[in-house]
């Protein structure tokens, strides 16, 4: 995606009509304009020249962003709170005169205010003052009328297009009324002028263009603290770097570290591009990447991350990553990027923004005409149309999600949840069915010991002591798991001679001239004997999900130990939360159907599904989405197939590679606990979005009718001044309502709640046929015609047997046996029957 930034626009109007232009380009494929941050992104073969010239066309301005590396600087300028200051003074400055003003029409005219004596009886002098001091507000807030007109020009009328007219009607009327009372007093017809004077509007066209520049501050200013979080994390990225060269410190801008730089970084300092360690050991926050408080010990070999703390020690450090490929970086690009897509909901609130204004310029023309045939007066009928005008506020739809999204974001980033675009951040919290892979997502991934049990007369130590002299030596992940616990207990592993793997036994070994064995149990009886309790409680373990590891020395057992890939300890928890939210929990994963059950039974997820090989994996998911949304939540390694596939892809513990292609959803730990964080965030920001449409259609239905004189009958009316007061408020109580998400926290389950089944009608559709096939010899054959039914619409799966000489298949809507046969045969099988 090609990002630009994108110059003059006011409302969603504007955003809808830059969207259409660059969208109708020929190879553009995909284009979502965001008036939160000003930007455009473009996806799809046109070139930047054609994109920027059709947004001039349209009548706005549009540049190439920059790369992200380099120019942080410029990007974090660029999301800054410029408009702000601007209008707050244009604000002060209208104020004042507006003041003036409002003396003189309401304070002298209706309270009878003193004035000097020049103007005592002389309502032309006051109507003059009044015309002047209303010209200079107009002047003052100009960009409304050059805005709004260029627009209504380009047949694009905008929010501005309405001010503008407003304005403009109120001040071009009040004029005509202090023409026509120059004439009633030139003539001598004191009551004519007096008359006229009731007519002039000069204090509204003011008065709209102040209160509507209120709203436009108090938004400007809202909408910077959505984009807080976005310039919070490039304020992390360090300007500097010290490098070894020559075998000196040399302080440089981080623009010039490159790829195999070696950098120092002293205790407090921040680290200033990914890299590895070289020298050196130190605790690193890492809260600002992945929202753990709590450091994390570094030594030579681990990875550093770039804006990451250290806080204790001095490291040495090679850089890996730099520029725009630091895990930084990458954040930086994933939280932008998915603020300037589009959340699915948007859409509807795009559709009515696009003919929003043209409608209500419509129904303010028609308020005009229908209250001047109803016999009112101009002035009257005026009135009520510049109220319709001033009233309508397509912000309010405009800002509706993407203020959301950009809050949910930015909220998200901070704890190291990573959405990558709008949609994902819609969708998640629609997922009712969650697939969980085993290994490093609920497990920690890593063997670890975690029972003894010593043979009679022998100690766990000096079981330990056997394993650890015959494991040392060897490179299997449970040995490891061994080695490492003996390590902390503070054995030393004594040499052995002759040490032997034997595949598929175990490992054998000579330690001052004894004989050491470990392996299985089928493998240990036959070099000594087990005691059937022995045997028993190892049998009892391997039911629990864990490997039993037998050792022996001279002929004697010296007992068992037990090794699993523990589940992680808020994995649990993290299964019940989703539980409790109406969510269906399965567990992938390839090992066998015991042990499966076990961990599965552990973490107490709903279902597990065991024996799935990883690509697999891909055609599970794709059965689960008949039940309905599908997350995959896996490592990212080996699952990328069912990360794509899944409605959702949640990749955890991407650490320093958050650019996982495959993920939707990009978790910076590995912790499971985050996965109904994500979606509780999803769920969160979906309602959010949902408060601000309905206050923004709300405030419209019924706004509109009130300023045209609808409720008169019932004794309502609007005043334009207080129609424009309205507006302000409109926009700026969606952009604070889309703020309160800062308050949501993201772990705490209380206010939970179940999603409505919405698949129950899906699954009632699912049809089953078995066919009957010949010619099936073989593992290759099932595969051949699986993947020739499956390919057919409509088949959702397809088990072939050659063992039963039958395919058995699901169908989401029904498939003519005459198309079944046809594919079936077409890879020279025989079709018997279908039943």
């Amino acid at each position: 995606m090609e990002q630009y930034n994108v110059t003059g626009m006011s409302c969603a109007a504007c955003s809808a009509r830059v969207e259409k232009a660059v969208s109708q380009l020929p190879g553009v494929t995909g284009c979502s304009v965001s008036l939160l941050t000003n930007s455009m992104g473009v996806e799809g073969t046109a070139t930047a020249a054609e994109i920027i010239a059709a947004v001039e066309e349209a009548g706005y301005g549009a540049s190439p962003k920059g790369a992200s590396a380099a120019p942080a600087a410029d990007a974090e300028d660029a999301l800054a709170d410029h408009e702000t200051p601007k209008l707050k003074k244009r604000l002060f400055t209208s104020l004042g005169f507006l003041i003036l003003l409002m003396y003189l029409s309401m304070g002298h005219s209706m309270w009878g205010w003193p004035l000097p004596a020049f103007f005592e009886g002389n309502p032309v002098a006051v109507g003059i003052l009044q015309m002047l001091l209303a010209g200079i507000v107009l002047v003052i807030n100009q960009k409304f009328f050059t805005s709004g007109f260029k627009a209504l020009w380009n047949r694009a009328p905008n929010m501005d297009t309405l001010v503008a007219l407003g304005s403009a009607a109120s001040f071009l009327w009040s004029t005509y009324a202090l023409i026509a009372m120059t004439g009633s007093v030139a003539a001598g017809d004191m009551e004519g002028a007096m008359h006229h004077m009731h007519d002039l509007y000069f204090e509204s066209a003011a008065m709209i263009l102040t209160l509507i520049t209120v709203g436009k501050m108090l938004e400007a200013r809202s909408k910077g603290k959505t984009t807080d979080a976005l310039r919070g994390l490039m304020k992390l990225a360090p300007k500097t770097a010290v490098l070894i060269r020559d075998g000196a410190e040399e302080e440089v801008p981080i623009e010039e570290v490159q790829k195999g730089d070696v950098f120092v970084v002293r205790p407090g300092e921040n680290i200033p591009v990914d890299g590895v360690v070289l020298e050196g050991r130190s605790a690193v926050n890492e809260a600002a990447l992945t929202g753990e408080s709590i450091p994390v010990d570094k030594e030579a070999g681990d990875g550093v991350s770039a804006a990451t703390a250290n806080q204790s020690g001095f490291l040495r450090c090679e850089a890996t990553r730099v520029g725009e490929d630091t895990t930084l970086s990458q954040i930086i690009k994933m939280v932008s990027d998915a603020a300037a897509t589009k959340a699915p909901i948007a859409k509807i609130a795009d559709k009515v923004s696009g003919v929003f204004v043209p409608v209500v310029i419509s129904l303010a023309t028609l308020t005009f005409i229908v209250w001047m045939l109803l016999g009112r007066e101009v002035g009257y009928a005026l009135a009520r149309g510049i109220s319709v005008l001033v009233i309508s506020c397509p912000c309010a739809l405009g800002l509706a999600t993407p203020v959301a999204i950009m809050v949910g974001n930015g909220l998200g980033a901070k704890n190291g949840i990573l959405f990558k675009t709008a949609v994902s951040l819609e969708e998640t919290g629609r997922v009712s069915v969650i697939a969980l892979d085993k290994t490093g997502t609920i497990t920690s991934g890593e063997p670890k010991v975690t029972d003894l049990l010593p043979a009679q007369g022998v100690s766990e130590e000096e079981l330990l002591a056997i394993a650890y002299r015959l494991e040392a030596k060897s490179e299997h992940p449970l040995a490891r798991a061994v080695v490492e616990y003996a390590g902390e207990k503070g054995l030393k592993a004594d040499e052995v001679s002759e040490f032997e793997a034997l595949p598929g036994n175990g490992l054998t070994a000579l330690w001052e001239g004894k004989r050491l064995y470990g392996g299985n149990l089928a493998f240990l009886k036959t070099v000594a004997e087990v005691p059937e309790t022995l045997a028993a409680n190892a049998e009892r373990l391997a039911e629990e999900g864990k490997t039993p590891l037998f050792f022996s020395m001279d002929g004697a057992l010296a007992g068992v130990i037990a090794v699993a890939d523990t589940i992680k300890e808020d994995s649990p928890k993290a299964v019940q939360e989703l539980q409790n939210m109406g969510i269906h929990v399965v567990m992938l994963t390839g090992d066998n159907e015991r042990t499966a059950r076990a961990i599965g039974q552990q973490a107490g997820v709903d279902e597990v599904i065991a024996g799935v090989l990883p690509d697999g994996k891909e055609a599970v998911i794709r059965r689960l989405q008949q039940r309905g949304k599908v997350a995959m939540v896996g490592d990212g390694i080996n699952d990328a197939p069912a990360l794509t596939r899944a409605d959702i892809g949640i990749a955890i513990g991407a650490g320093a590679d958050v650019a996982i292609d495959a993920a939707d959803v990009v978790l910076m730990q590995s912790r499971l606990s985050d996965v109904p964080a994500a979606i509780r965030l999803s769920r969160a920001t979906l309602r959010n979005i949902h408060e601000n449409l309905f206050w923004a259609f709300f405030y419209n239905t019924i706004g509109i009718p009130l300023a045209a004189g609808v409720f008169i009958p019932l004794g309502l009316t609007l005043n334009p001044m207080f129609g424009a007061a309205a507006m302000s408020l409109s926009s700026f109580c969606v952009v604070t309502n889309a703020l309160r998400l800062n308050l949501f926290k993201l772990h705490d389950p209380k206010h939970d709640k179940k999603i409505r089944e919405k698949h129950g009608k899906k699954e009632n559709k699912m049809m089953t046929k078995t066919m009957k096939i010949e010619g099936m010899m073989c593992g290759h054959c099932e595969a051949h015609v699986k993947k020739a039914l499956e390919a057919i619409p409509g088949v959702a799966e397809a088990v072939a047997s050659h063992t039963a000489g039958t395919a058995v298949l699901t169908l989401t809507e029904d498939v003519a046996d005459s198309v079944l046969k046809k594919a079936v045969e077409e890879q020279d099988y025989k079709v018997l029957a279908i039943e």
